[in-house]
């Protein structure tokens, strides 16, 4: 049985996620608290495999509550919420900085159809989830105040004749990894990065903005006949597909979902394998499922270098695994590595 704590001030929806998660016969909810002051009091004495975290509650925000718990006691940490209000957003980032591993919308009371797509999304993320190991956070990611992160040597690779775009898709666990290779390019790097990440609905602007905090790159939501500059990160908006045209424009557009998804990385790296070709670069993240693999596969076929995450390294190697077993990464690599190899073929 995976045992949950529940973290979450109203009492409503902390009865619909308790029915929610004790529907499923291999989930068992171990406690509820109504703050985090509760919930790091009753993370020592439950030891529950996952917790989910709200963020705003009283006494305690759900920020604060991970970050304690994660210096501690680690344990996988969901964080549910509703809140989008833009100050609020960020302190769920700032939670993802302090250790928690993934993001999801609170189920809704009263949009049915929406309500069971969340609810299957919330048992299966905690399943997952519940399978990660974490370790102790004793600080937090390093603003772009601090000290430079090592740069690691790249892998021995053959340079395209001119690398034009870095496509990257990543799901669950991909925020960090972003960040962590984000971090350590050039702000004048020679080419434009685009990146679908599957992420919660109201999440991607919040997200693009912690992004922009750790990066010397530039990094923005995409928009619809946006030019893709080098030096630029465009990540693709909510309910949308991101393609790239042979001119290095972005179109973004409201297509049918992939795999379930939009946007969807399939989707991406599909226009890039078609129209830029050999003069990519494509690289596929942690994250559940398999969306991109094949796209992938399609990249490494027209002539483009193939990255996949390690498995090490991978807190879903799910996506990366399916790339990997059909060959579509020529690399499977740690995070440094990736931007290390990234940051060397991508050279003014």
């Amino acid at each position: 049985m995976i045992k949950v704590l529940i973290v979450e001030d109203s009492i409503v929806a902390r009865e619909l996620l308790n029915h929610i998660l004790s529907s499923d016969p291999e989930i068992t909810v171990v406690g509820t608290a109504a703050n985090g002051e509760e919930g790091i009091e009753m993370v020592k004495r439950k030891s529950p495999d996952v917790v989910t975290m709200d963020i705003i509650m009283p006494k305690m925000d759900g920020y604060e509550a991970t970050r304690r718990i994660m210096q501690t006691n680690p344990v996988p940490i969901v964080i549910v919420t509703s809140s989008l209000v833009r100050e609020e957003v960020e302190k769920t980032w700032r939670a993802i900085d302090a250790g928690a591993v993934a993001v999801l919308n609170k189920p809704s009371l009263f949009e049915r159809e929406a309500h069971v797509g969340e609810r299957e999304k919330l048992i299966q993320t905690v399943k997952i989830m519940s399978q990660v190991k974490v370790v102790r956070r004793w600080n937090l990611s390093p603003s772009p105040t601090q000290a430079p992160r090592p740069v690691s040597k790249p892998e021995v690779v053959a340079r395209p004749t001119s690398v034009k775009v870095v496509a990257v898709g990543a799901s669950t666990g991909g925020p960090p990894v972003l960040q962590k290779i984000f971090s350590t390019m050039p702000a004048d790097l020679a080419a434009p990065i685009l990146v679908v990440q599957h992420i919660a609905a109201g999440f991607t602007v919040g997200f693009v903005d912690w992004l922009n905090r750790s990066s010397t790159l530039k990094v923005h939501l995409a928009s619809n006949g946006q030019q893709a500059l080098p030096g630029n990160v465009y990540v693709a908006p909510d309910a949308h597909q991101m393609k790239l045209d042979g001119n290095g424009r972005i179109g973004v557009v409201p297509d049918a979902p992939e795999n379930g998804l939009r946007p969807a990385v399939s989707y991406l790296f599909r226009s890039v394998a078609q129209t830029i070709g050999d003069k990519a670069i494509g690289v596929l993240l942690t994250g559940m499922g398999r969306d991109g693999a094949q796209e992938l596969k399609l990249m490494r076929d027209k002539g483009a270098v193939t990255i996949a995450q390690d498995e090490e390294t991978s807190i879903v190697y799910g996506m990366p695994g399916e790339a990997a077993k059909i060959g579509a990464a020529k690399y499977s690599l740690p995070p440094e590595k990736i931007a290390a190899t990234i940051r060397m073929l991508v050279q003014k």
